[in-house]
């Protein structure tokens, strides 16, 4: 059977196919859809996991127990997940363990553009990298497999591009696998000093075997052309991009296609290179494959030629190689207005931005997640933004510069810090940064923004929401309590309304003015969770323009449904849902909602 699909897509279907028992992950583009997929084959136990490193510590501990197990997240939940990845490679598995790293060239959804082939060679693991959909599904079967051969995890390396693009697949039944017995061994899985340094020498001879493969194996193949002129080594999409650069003249060029590049296949590297003349290397950001080529002692052209910053394309490699100009297939005459990204109509956070851009003393610590957009005007009220959870950590170490630095020579007195963080992202990796600001006494005021669901990645259960991967019910864990169970005071945990704009502003004050570590925990879900939209379908605000005085004040809330147009204000009514934060900043009343709630 065949069916046209994305690589995630297809990456789910070969995990089912390939006989995986267990899988976990946490969301991130361009990753999102392995798991929602895989959740769709009820053979497999599934979860969205609190973090990363949780992610792959059930699926190795699955692994260790005897199941196939897979963990998926994008490039930089890898390094939260890499304590566990390192230490696996010492133990190895019993049932076979995949993780998926979906790296980001280009930055579309990331705050880094890290290779993460890289892990690969630094943890000793094995690397497969499909190039199209379909290899999504086949390379993903057989790493179980190969995981279980070579008694290594296997680390499964996919692109933006390889992730949400689709081509033909053909697939096939489900090979059931039999969990394997457990038996134990502590001298092989308990990783202290004594059992860690033996397997060392295991894992030397490990990647003797595997590099003996990776030069005789189906994932690296050479495909000769008529002519040995120009020859390029190249993997995963950068093949696909390379074939078309070279469409003209495919036939007189030579491709050495990688699969398997970890270990990189060094007998097969130095066949192809002793017949061609000029070997170029195709691959998007670090010269992770040049750099082994040119230690084989080869002479090649890559990085010189081609970019180390954003995704590939055909036309930027036939340019950078070939030198030919890209052919434009149609042009306009008009320029597509500049969209920058802002908060949604009806966003929840939109609230408690707007009460911290009143005041000009504070620095807001932020996080990963939509409320990351409360840095764009006309809010403007994020300052910095490193990694998940470190909006909380970083919150503190901010209080204490401010502290040790006293009254300025110059620039902005700073009088107080907030951080801001998601319900989501505050399970992932908050949690021991307020623990961290109850010990150490750090008066830093947190806002949790829950809007009750993992917004940015696609709507994804978290614990808060009461949900699992599948929508069953379970515990939903509480925030405040929570909190409080980190050792908050009771007194110092406020839940608020941010569509309430006197209420909100009340407890950004009581957090401003208080001494010690402060939670502010907003309580309205995303507007576009669909029960949410289903129930503010027919609300809207509307502009009453005899009392309109155009002081644009409804503007500063920075909300994409509100417009100044041929001297008025106007409201898009398709887009409104009638939160009316616009109607408590009038000053004159103009603004008001109308239509009703949906039962």
């Amino acid at each position: 059977m065949k069916e046209i699909m994305t690589g995630n897509e297809a990456i789910a279907r070969g995990a089912w196919e390939g006989g995986c028992h267990v899988a976990a992950a946490y969301p991130g583009t361009p990753s999102s859809e392995i798991l929602e997929n895989v959740s769709l084959y009820k053979e497999i136990d599934s979860e969205w996991s609190t973090n990363e490193k949780v992610a792959v510590e059930v699926a190795s501990g699955a692994s260790l127990g005897g199941a196939r197990a897979l963990s998926a997240m994008k490039h930089v939940g890898l390094n939260v997940a890499a304590d566990p990845i390192f230490t696996m490679s010492y133990i190895g598995v019993n049932g076979g363990l995949v993780v998926v790293t979906a790296d980001d060239p280009g930055f579309f959804s990331s705050q880094n553009e890290q290779d993460n082939r890289w892990y690969a060679l630094h943890a000793k693991i094995p690397m497969l990298e499909p190039s199209d959909s379909q290899e999504c599904l086949d390379y993903i079967k057989d790493a179980f497999d190969l995981s279980e051969r070579f008694d290594a995890p296997f680390l499964f390396r996919v692109t933006t591009r390889i992730c949400h693009s689709k081509t033909i697949v053909e697939f096939g039944e489900r090979k059931e696998v039999p969990v394997k017995p457990y038996e134990r061994n502590p001298k092989k899985n308990v990783m202290q000093p004594s059992a860690a340094k033996p397997r060392r020498y295991v894992m030397e001879e490990r990647e003797a075997r595997m590099r003996a493969f990776s030069n005789d194996c189906k994932y690296n193949r050479i495909e000769w052309g008529s002519e040995r002129e120009i020859g390029i080594i190249t993997s995963g999409v950068s093949y696909q991009h390379a074939r078309e650069a070279f469409e003209d003249i495919g036939d007189e060029v030579s491709f050495l296609k990688l699969g398997f590049t970890y270990p990189l296949p060094d007998e097969l590297i130095k066949k192809f290179a002793a017949d061609i003349k000029t070997i170029y290397v195709v691959e998007e950001n670090e010269p992770y494959i040049e750099n082994f080529v040119r230690q084989l002692g080869i002479k090649c052209v890559g990085r010189e030629l081609l970019p180390a910053v954003d995704e590939l394309n055909a036309g930027i490699v036939r340019g950078a190689l070939r030198g030919i100009e890209p052919k434009e297939a149609y042009s306009v005459d008009v320029t597509a207005p500049p969209r920058p990204p802002v908060l949604c109509p009806g966003c929840s956070h939109r609230g408690i931005c707007f009460a911290l851009s009143k005041y000009k003393d504070i620095v807001v610590s932020g996080d990963i997640g939509c409320y990351t957009l409360g840095v764009m005007p006309p809010l403007n009220v994020t300052d910095s933004v490193i990694c998940m959870g470190a909006s909380v950590s970083a919150g503190i170490g901010y209080g204490k510069a401010f502290a040790l630095a006293g009254e300025p020579a110059s620039g902005k007195k700073v009088n107080k810090v907030f951080g801001m963080i998601g319900d989501s992202t505050f399970f992932h990796s908050g949690i021991t940064g307020v623990i961290d600001a109850v010990v150490n006494k750090s008066d830093l005021a947190l806002c949790i923004v829950d809007n009750r669901i993992t917004a940015m990645t696609g709507h994804q259960e978290n614990p808060g929401t009461g949900r699992t991967i599948r929508g069953e019910p379970t515990r939903q864990v509480d925030l405040a309590e929570l909190c409080v169970a980190c050792g908050v005071k009771p007194e110092n945990v406020r839940k608020i309304d941010p569509y309430d704009l006197a209420d909100t502003e009340k407890a950004v004050k009581d957090a401003y003015n208080c001494g010690e570590i402060f939670v502010l925990i907003t309580t309205r879900p995303c507007a576009l969770i669909k029960d949410v939209q289903r129930k503010r379908a027919n609300l809207y605000c509307e502009v009453d323009r005899d009392l309109c005085v155009k002081c644009k004040a409804c503007m500063r809330v920075g909300c994409p449904a509100l417009s100044f147009k041929e001297g008025h204000i106007e409201i898009e009514r398709s887009m409104c849902n009638g939160c009316t934060i616009c109607a408590q900043v009038c000053p004159k009343h103009a603004i008001s909602r109308a239509g009703e709630f949906n039962d």
